[in-house]
């Protein structure tokens, strides 16, 4: 059922092509009742609000929005052309074999299950999957991770961390349903060209201040510390 008096959505930045803004958890980031672009047209009551990228339905953060069709085509062409960037944080169990590192594997998604697993060989529906990342933190078992996207396949992130025994907190689907917390995952910067005027447009975004994400030490421990 819809909400019919949803919270109004968090607003970074907007102009007349483009706008920004905290997509809430729990909202779907496509185009339909209920979803950010139709909550956004209400709020701001601009009927060419339109997404470009997306965020999974429990994943909060950054994502900026056309206005456009003019800004939503250049914005996915610097999408294709791996030009837009897209950053995240997130914290996982466990800690990465290497401090930092690519990740490179081949995915395939099950639609009747709505899940993506990492697969051994090509084949029909499956797709490279490649990110980067950086450990910034670690306390116990759990570690804090930057991580960029050069792919973006459908829960590329949770199924590439899940496949090497590293799920991320609180991802029910991936990981450990136990962990009794929303999934640790958070969009934290966004940065592309501006669609109208080519101006460098650089969006960052800390992820609230609760569990787990306070459950980490921070500025970032030295690898060697990591790995003691």
């Amino acid at each position: 059922m819809l909400d019919p008096n949803p919270q109004p959505v968090e607003l970074v930045y907007t102009d007349s092509s483009i706008l920004v803004c905290i997509k809430p958890a729990g909202v779907v980031s496509t185009d339909q009742p209920g979803g950010l672009p139709d909550l956004l047209r209400q709020q701001l009551g601009d009927t060419g609000i339109r997404t470009v990228h997306r965020l999974d339905q429990v994943v909060s953060g950054l994502m900026v929005l056309a206005r456009t069709p003019e800004a939503a085509g250049e914005l996915s062409r610097q999408i294709r052309a791996q030009t837009f960037t897209k950053e995240y944080l997130a914290v996982i169990h466990g800690r990465p074999a290497q401090a930092q590192g690519k990740l490179r594997d081949l995915l395939l998604r099950n639609k009747g299950e709505r899940k993506t697993y990492v697969v051994n060989q090509p084949g029909k529906g499956v797709q490279e999957a490649v990110l980067s990342y950086w450990v910034e933190a670690c306390a116990g078992e759990l570690s804090r991770v930057r991580i960029q996207l050069e792919t973006g396949r459908t829960h590329q992130i949770r199924a590439q961390f899940s496949a090497r025994g590293t799920p991320l907190v609180g991802d029910r689907k991936y990981g450990r349903p136990e962990d009794g917390c929303p999934i640790a995952l958070w969009s934290c910067r966004l940065a592309f060209c501006h669609p109208a005027t080519g101006k460098p447009m650089n969006f960052s975004r800390e992820p609230p201040a609760v569990y787990p994400w306070t459950a980490l030490s921070y500025p970032p421990i030295p690898f060697w510390r990591l790995h003691k």
